[in-house]
């Protein structure tokens, strides 16, 4: 049984263990640098990114957690976790995880009122039902990057090596191909 973190200092956690228990993993809430030993995954959640990297930056996980994604440690992020593995920001370095060489807009669909619910093809999977809230998008890509999902033109899904980052919230739909694609593709 894969054991896989999740990030549990701000936002939709449960949501996530509840969704990945379900598959068959086992999961364990990272709270602390300690959290980090034995996991084979992570789940970056939604929530908000700014209180997340100040969280991750104070309790001293921000540079450990670099290393390990950056040693090939699987990572999925949805909304506020996509920030934070984003390379660019709104154009600008990010100082967040920055592992993923891609741009991303930050509440590229506006306030709490501009949230939306749709259902679009996420390559590999079909079409899965999307939910937005305060969504960033992908404004750009670098190399090796490929892309999974667009809704109106816009990029809001993308995989690069075991890293998998996601504009919107597969963990309140219940709708579980997203977080199986992870599982099966990227954890081994």
């Amino acid at each position: 049984m894969k054991r896989v973190g999740v990030l549990a200092l701000q936002g939709a956690f449960i949501e996530h263990e509840k969704m990945l228990s379900s598959l068959g993993a086992d999961t364990v809430e990272i709270r602390q640098l300690r959290d980090l030993d034995g996991i084979d995954a992570l789940v970056l959640p939604g929530g908000e990114s700014t209180t997340c990297g100040k969280l991750l930056k104070d309790l001293g996980i921000m540079s450990p957690l670099r290393e390990m994604l950056n040693n090939g440690l699987p990572v999925f992020g949805t909304c506020a976790g996509e920030i934070l593995l984003a390379e660019k920001i709104d154009g600008k370095s990010s100082d967040y995880l920055a592992t993923v060489p891609i741009d991303v807009k930050r509440n590229a669909y506006g306030r709490q009122l501009g949230s939306f619910n749709t259902v679009s093809e996420f390559k590999g999977i079909g079409e899965v039902p999307m939910t937005f809230i305060r969504a960033p998008y992908i404004t750009s890509v670098g190399d090796g990057v490929e892309i999974k999902a667009c809704v109106d033109g816009k990029i809001v899904g993308a995989e690069y090596n075991n890293e998998l980052a996601i504009s919107f919230h597969p963990e309140i739909s219940g709708e579980t191909s997203i977080h199986r694609y992870f599982l099966e593709k990227m954890v081994r």
